[in-house]
Formats: structure tokens, sequence, C-alpha cells
């Protein structure tokens, strides 16, 4: 990478970040459009998070990634919000051209999925009612799925996540219920999401949340687990003969989405994704 004195800074904030994926995915989308940009990553600890903002302006920063824990926080210090990160109540995407928040972790899930199937008029269950699915939930109503279900193993969480995504007027459709009753949902789903950790490394053994017998063939299971690249849960799916949708395409597509509101361009998709695949197998 040739730094310059006109080299344009976008990065993370967040706390911690060394582990990021985000870096090395970006730096080789600038490469391989010889655009003169550099990713960096910044571990910004909550006290210091207004002043971050503050001096990621005045140092001129084009962009930045917003990771945990500063995703909620972060949304005080902006002028504006993106209308479907405002309703998901958390931001992982600043453009600092006009101080706008925005969540791309929705349409990462999103567009992780159409690459199989669309979402329209579709039965979908998620999986979990934490932050990665609030962000989908919103996203999966604004594609126009006829109906979303979430289960969780606290209900009460997932039906007042189900109340918020009724609010909206995205979907008239959307119910709660208990992730250990997965079975008779999954009959009638078209698409399974799963925004649990369960499989999540080093825990590659976990019991799935759902199982082979669970699942018919037309079902589509995204896992929004990505290390490692073949959950117990995608595993089961192959089983199936379901469709599996792997994390790993969420993570490429949120940082695609953020690459496009920071430069404009689209994103050099398939090299990003070499990208994430080569750290992701270092770690």
């Amino acid at each position: 990478m040739n730094i310059k004195g006109s080299t344009n800074i976008v990065g993370l904030i967040g706390h911690p970040v060394e582990h990021s994926f985000s870096p090395p995915m970006h730096n080789a989308a600038f490469k391989k459009l010889g655009m003169n940009y550099a990713y960096v990553a910044f571990d910004v600890s909550p006290d210091n998070l207004k002043s971050a903002i503050e001096g990621a302006k005045s140092l001129n920063i084009r962009g930045l990634n917003v990771t945990i824990p500063h995703k909620i926080e972060v949304m005080k210090y902006l002028d504006e919000i993106d209308e479907v990160a405002s309703l998901i109540g958390a931001v992982n995407t600043i453009d600092f051209k006009d101080m706008k928040g925005y969540n791309t972790d929705g349409i990462g899930a999103v567009r992780a999925i159409e690459e199989v199937t669309s979402i329209k008029d579709k039965n979908v269950v998620i999986a979990g009612a934490g932050g990665a699915s609030r962000a989908i939930s919103f996203y999966i109503a604004k594609y126009g799925a006829n109906k979303l279900t979430i289960l969780n193993r606290n209900v009460d969480k997932a039906q007042k996540l189900a109340n918020d995504v009724l609010d909206s007027n995205l979907i008239s459709n959307v119910e709660a219920g208990s992730i250990s009753e997965i079975s008779s949902y999954l009959r009638e789903a078209d698409i399974l999401i799963n925004t649990t950790p369960t499989g999540m490394h080093p825990n590659v053994n976990d019991e799935p949340i759902a199982s082979a017998s669970d699942m018919h063939e037309d079902l589509v299971v995204f896992d929004a687990v990505y290390n490692p690249n073949e959950t117990v849960l995608l595993k089961e799916a192959i089983k199936a003969g379901a469709k599996p949708v792997y994390g790993i395409k969420m993570l490429l597509y949120q940082g695609a989405e953020s690459f496009k509101i920071w430069t404009g361009n689209e994103a050099p998709v398939d090299v990003m994704e070499d990208a994430l695949r080569k750290t992701i197998d270092l770690k």
C-alpha cells in the first residue's frame, strides 16, 4: 500500500478491534481499484467515543465502521441517521460527508440470502433476538417477506423485537416463539436465519439449533456465524438437501455496502471475498 499525503483514511472503531477482518478486505478492494484510500482499525474505549468522533472529523477521516460496544452510543454524535438504522437503533457505518449513520449488517445478510433466493413473499424464521437479529429482521421486513417468526430462548425478548418490527409498518405478519419448538415452525418456513452464537469457534461441536430431520429440501438456511465456515447448522442443512448460505457472505456484503457509502463505487466483491477467506483461514 502506497500511503501519500493525499491518502483518504477510512477505518473501524471498536473495543477490541485487533481481530477484525475488515482491514484486509477493504484494503484489497482499494488496491484492486487503484484508489488512494487506506483502511485502519482504531481501538476506542467507551469513555473516549465522543472525542474519537470529533477527532475523526477534524482529521478529515472519510468514513468509519463501528463495532461493539459503540453501535448504539455513537448515534448521539451524528447529525443524521438512515431510516432503517434508526428503526434498528444501531449504526455500524458512518459517512463523514454529512455525518450520517447507516446500518449495513442487515443488508449484508439480505444480499447473502438473495444470492440463493428472493425474500419477497417468503416465510422467514429467525433464531435469536439480539443485535444481529434486530438488524436482519428490519431488512427482511423491508425486502417484502410475507411472514417473519422470531424464536428465542427468552420468548419475551423475541416478542419485544416482533412488536418493534410490526410497529415499523414494513410488514404485517410477525410472530414470536420459543426456539425449543423450532421444528414445528420450520415445516412451513422458506428461509431459516441463525443469529445465535451456537456453533461458533471454539464451540464447533455445539448441538445445532435445528437438525436435518427438522428441515425440508426447499429450505434456505443462513448462519450468521462465519467461523467455522461450515457450522453445525449448515452441516445439517446439507444433510437435509436444503440450501446453505454461509456467514462469510454477510460479512462480505456489509463491507461492500460500507465501501459504496464512502466511495460511491461498487465494491469489487470477488477481491474482497478472496481477502476475507485468506484472513479467516489464517486465524
